[in-house]
């Protein structure tokens, strides 16, 4: 299929730049709000507009029925994320649906996120913030706000993939980390660089000053960090999740960060967002981000750049090293 003739539909607004780069090489429709689109919505616009591919977010569900209810010209689905956990990817192998994903382009942007949010935490950013905007600061104290070395700690990483490698290889370089890890699988020696492979998560996390959340959304990773798994942590632990909010028992992790069990936590994502457990916003030892793990200009580039190559050359039938099914 010549690239021109694609109708690609793009379920939300990119950036100036990335819809520029799309423009270029299909014809695209966009959905002109400025909101999730409902399923109703996503397949009407798909059969009204002959969309060959789709562009989605991680917001977008396409479970079996919707799949199975897609206009038949749709042959691609490119979702706007590393995740794709919301998609139901045994129905789009069954319906012949490429499904591809942006893997690889922002592994160190969200791994820069996962630092901020690391130091945040272990420097009580959120505290001393308020304090200057509230007016209560009355100068420095030699007790003022003491929070936690990050330098030499030990850091586990749950779920060694390309953000958790990322991770990682700043924590150690940068500041001296330990590095420990827990995975599906130990990695070869080349890919570890030194990190401490834990078969049993439970092992991990009694060595983890600091935790941070780097698997995928799978049924097995649902509710990973609960209130068992919150008791083996060393008490004073730091609690970092840039990955998917399932992966948290909130009320849990809410009641450790109260108690003191947890000291800190930084959290990028979350579940059910953005209407986020309403726990955390009474608590003043959280550092809390809207999701935006990915949001730099370039990596929004990279991402629509190896998305919109991906689908031309899977229309066209060549083998791409991003598609999942």
């Amino acid at each position: 299929m010549n690239s021109q003739t694609i109708r690609l539909l793009v379920t939300r607004a990119l950036t100036d730049k990335a819809m520029a780069f799309a423009g270029e090489r299909f014809h695209i429709w966009c959905n002109p709000h400025d909101r999730i689109m409902t399923t109703p919505e996503l397949l009407a616009a798909a059969q009204a507009h002959g969309a060959d591919a789709l562009l989605v977010t991680a917001f977008d569900r396409l479970d079996k029925a919707a799949i199975e209810a897609l206009p038949p010209a749709v042959k691609v689905v490119a979702t706007y994320s590393v995740g794709h956990n919301h998609i139901d990817l045994a129905a789009a192998s069954a319906r012949g649906l490429a499904v591809l994903s942006t893997p690889d382009v922002l592994s160190d942007t969200v791994a820069e996120m996962a630092l901020l949010l690391m130091l945040a935490a272990a420097r009580r950013a959120y505290e001393g913030q308020r304090l200057i905007y509230d007016g209560r600061w009355v100068g420095w104290t030699p007790t003022l706000l003491l929070g936690r070395d990050v330098v030499g700690a030990r850091l586990g990483v749950f779920g060694m993939g390309r953000i958790g490698r990322s991770v990682a290889r700043r924590a150690a370089r940068g500041f001296d980390m330990a590095v420990h890890y827990h995975n599906r699988s130990r990695l070869p020696g080349e890919l570890e660089q030194g990190a401490v492979y834990h078969a049993d998560a439970a092992d991990l996390l009694a060595v983890s000053d600091f935790l941070v959340l780097t698997a995928p959304s799978t049924p097995q990773t649902a509710r990973f960090l609960d209130a068992a798994r919150i008791a083996r942590l060393p008490r004073g632990a730091i609690v970092v999740n840039v990955a998917r909010g399932d992966l948290v028992d909130d009320a849990a992790l809410i009641a450790a960060l109260r108690e003191g069990q947890v000291a800190a936590a930084g959290l990028d994502v979350f579940d059910n967002e953005p209407d986020i457990h309403p726990g955390y916003l009474d608590l003043p030892n959280v550092f809390l981000q809207p999701h935006q793990g990915s949001s730099t200009l370039g990596a929004r580039v990279r991402m629509a750049e190896l998305l919109t190559t991906s689908i031309a050359s899977v229309l066209a039938g060549a083998p791409v090293a991003n598609r999942i099914v």
